[in-house]
């Protein structure tokens, strides 16, 4: 009897544990699953409606599922689910199926679209995950805008470091973005996917509040 009451004491104990195995990020199925729906949808406009055209609405909505599913690993972090060592794991999962290249010639350019602001997104993450990045976002955007034209991994290392501080609660980047640009750089659209990383992190307050991730 004293054997069965110790076992039902430390059952307990174990539930209480955090489940890991129940949280599913990005992976191959999803990724193919919105290629599909990309595929096919059209891209022609409709003279009758002032909408965005139906191809260009599932982009953007595949560019912020991707964001999004990103910083649930950073959240799960910051919530001491995963540690630093899981957490760089989880994004070297991640990050290979999103840069992968596309097979469709149809899709290529689309999705490469798509893959150039991610630079950013993953750089951010990795750059968070360590800790070492500047907070001064001012002279980062001023920096990214000068480096972009000459040297685009500098420029990429300014933009993650503006990620960066965004992850940890920086507020950024809507003012820096110039809605009347006619050709806007890759460092804009770095500075874009940064605001699209707030707004998911604000999303993802409550994320961990219930078990696992069934979206």
């Amino acid at each position: 009897m004293c054997t069965e009451m110790a076992k039902k004491e430390k059952k307990p104990a174990t539930e209480s544990e955090p489940l890991k195995l129940f949280y599913i990020f990005y992976n191959q199925e999803r990724w193919d699953n919105w290629l599909k729906t990309l595929r096919e949808a059209s891209f022609e406009a409709d003279p009758k409606s002032e909408e965005m055209p139906e191809g260009f609405r599932v982009l953007d909505s595949f560019s912020v599922d991707i964001t999004l599913e990103v910083l649930k690993i950073i959240r799960l972090y910051q919530n001491k689910r995963f540690s630093k060592e899981e957490s760089l794991s989880k994004l070297g999962q991640v990050e290979p199926i999103v840069m992968s290249s596309v097979p469709d010639a149809d899709l290529q350019e689309m999705i490469e679209i798509l893959q150039l602001p991610k630079l950013v997104l993953f750089a951010s993450c990795r750059k968070y995950l360590e800790g070492t990045f500047d907070k001064d976002i001012k002279s980062l955007v001023k920096k990214g805008r000068d480096q972009i034209e000459k040297d685009m991994e500098q420029a990429l290392d300014s933009a993650s470091q503006i990620g960066a501080g965004v992850i940890d609660g920086a507020a950024c980047c809507s003012k820096y973005i110039k809605d009347d640009i006619e050709h806007p750089t890759l460092f804009d659209e770095w500075l874009i996917e940064c605001e699209r990383m707030s707004e998911a992190i604000a999303s993802l307050k409550n994320f961990d509040e219930s078990v696992g991730d069934e979206d």
